[in-house]
């Protein structure tokens, strides 16, 4: 297959520029003709440094070398021959293993005395063969094996365990139930959702449900999940300010949540998309290491290790970040507004996020009178790609119950190279004019919509 010049260009402009994260780097000199550093804004945190490993005029050179000729060099390139030792060759030094020097594989004949058929030798009368399942030989289903390296301790533990060992029928829905659901009125909502080319979420909270009890969480996870198992339907978003509201105390709570949740929406609906949405008030400070100190301090349950150990973990798809702290909340060590969520988003990118699940920014700040300049830069962290999506509220409701709505319509309509990015958060109990007409509007800017659902 030929590779034409602008594909090898761009191969070559992506290799040109590394961004290097590591507190070592400053032993880079700021006389370094290999630093790119300029190319970064003032606010980026002091241990992301930038390091060209070809700069423009030498990437040109490797882009012509290659490209020569008809890409010559790129068809005679080979991959490198392995490096191998044939121990049998006179002068060869091959390490021994223990024993015999041998080790087992599927062409090992089966030991002396060992049974053909693969079974364990048990004690008399005790059954001792494993068939997949968790320890105790009850039936279930083990969970899968979690790799975040934080385990849940104390009560919460005990909690995590109740709530994860109901059996797995119990919150998935029957075809029966999966069509009485499209019947419904939200059920409805989604069927026209779809008919206006909106991809669909059903954004619900389970929390509560959790907290309630095994019986009441199975029965949400299997309502919900009645909903999510439409093909329209590309996934679940199960909680909203997680680890920020007052539902949960501890951080065992938190993960013992999550982790329940996660095992039921995934067995009741395999193959769905899983979100949260939060926020994680440390990521705007920055560099400021009073200002994180006091975030940590106020905000236990929102440090960064633990809201990624739910992305490392496989628990959830999709990680929500509102944007909302970052409007005042850090005048205190003199960051603005614009500068603080600058911070979060550099540190989105920093710790790469988007390599563990999708990052969404989460904004509900353009409903009311809004300018014309802040509803353009709703768009900036998708833009600089930092997030993958940005979620905007069409609607807000303070303590107060006065509502407030999206307004900057024209604006959004112009950002329609990243319509498909683009997602409103809608709820159909309280619609505008109704249903059908809030979501044609809503397609008209937007890629995507998430359905809220008690």
């Amino acid at each position: 297959m030929r590779l034409n010049l602008r594909r090898t260009l761009a191969v070559g402009a992506a290799l040109a520029l590394v961004g290097v994260l590591t507190p070592a780097a400053a032993a880079f000199s700021a006389d370094d003709d290999r630093s790119c550093n300029d190319l970064m804004g003032d606010d980026a945190p002091a241990f992301i440094v930038c390091r060209w490993l070809a700069k423009p005029d030498e990437a040109y050179d490797i882009v012509k070398f290659w490209g020569a000729n008809d890409n010559a060099n790129l068809k005679a390139a080979t991959p490198t021959d392995g490096q191998f030792i044939d121990c049998s060759a006179p002068g060869s030094s091959c390490p021994q293993l223990e024993g015999d020097g041998t080790v087992g594989d599927e062409n090992t004949p089966i030991p002396e005395g060992g049974d053909s058929d693969g079974a364990p030798e048990c004690e008399s009368g005790q059954e001792c063969a494993v068939g997949g399942y968790e320890e105790g030989g009850d039936g279930t289903e083990s969970a899968p094996e979690q790799s975040s390296g934080l385990k849940p301790t104390g009560t919460a533990a005990t909690t995590q365990t109740t709530q994860t060992a109901q059996p797995a029928a119990a919150t998935v829905p029957t075809q029966q139930e999966v069509a009485t659901a499209a019947q419904s009125p939200v059920g409805q909502v989604v069927t026209t959702a779809k008919g206006t080319g909106l991809r669909v979420w059903i954004d619900t909270e389970l929390a509560d449900d959790w907290k309630a009890g095994a019986q009441n969480f199975a029965a949400a996870v299997k309502r919900v999940a009645a909903l999510a198992a439409r093909p329209e339907v590309a996934g679940i978003r199960f909680s909203s300010q997680l680890g920020y509201n007052t539902t949960f105390k501890t951080d065992d709570e938190v993960l013992a949540f999550v982790t329940a949740a996660s095992s039921a929406l995934r067995q009741a609906v395999p193959g769905k998309r899983l979100g949260v949405h939060t926020v994680v008030p440390e990521l705007a400070c920055g560099g400021n290491e009073a200002c994180k100190t006091a975030m940590r301090t106020r905000y236990p349950l929102l440090a960064p290790e633990r809201v990624e150990s739910h992305l490392i973990s496989g628990r959830i798809d999709q990680l929500s970040l509102d944007n909302g702290l970052t409007y005042g909340g850090y005048t205190t060590w003199k960051i603005t507004a614009e500068q603080a969520q600058a911070n979060q988003w550099i540190q989105v990118r920093a710790r790469a996020w988007d390599a563990l699940g999708q990052v969404t920014a989460e904004d509900t700040s353009l409903v009311g009178k809004v300018t014309a300049a802040h509803a353009a830069k709703v768009s900036k962290p998708v833009l600089e790609g930092s997030a993958q999506q940005v979620n905007l509220w069409t609607r807000v409701q303070d303590a107060k119950g006065t509502v407030t709505r999206l307004t900057a319509w024209d604006e959004l309509r112009k950002l329609a190279p990243i319509q498909r990015r683009m997602a409103a958060v809608y709820t159909p109990a309280t619609p505008e004019v109704d249903v059908a007409s809030d979501l044609k509007k809503i397609a008209e800017a937007f890629g995507q919509v998430y359905l809220t659902v008690v």
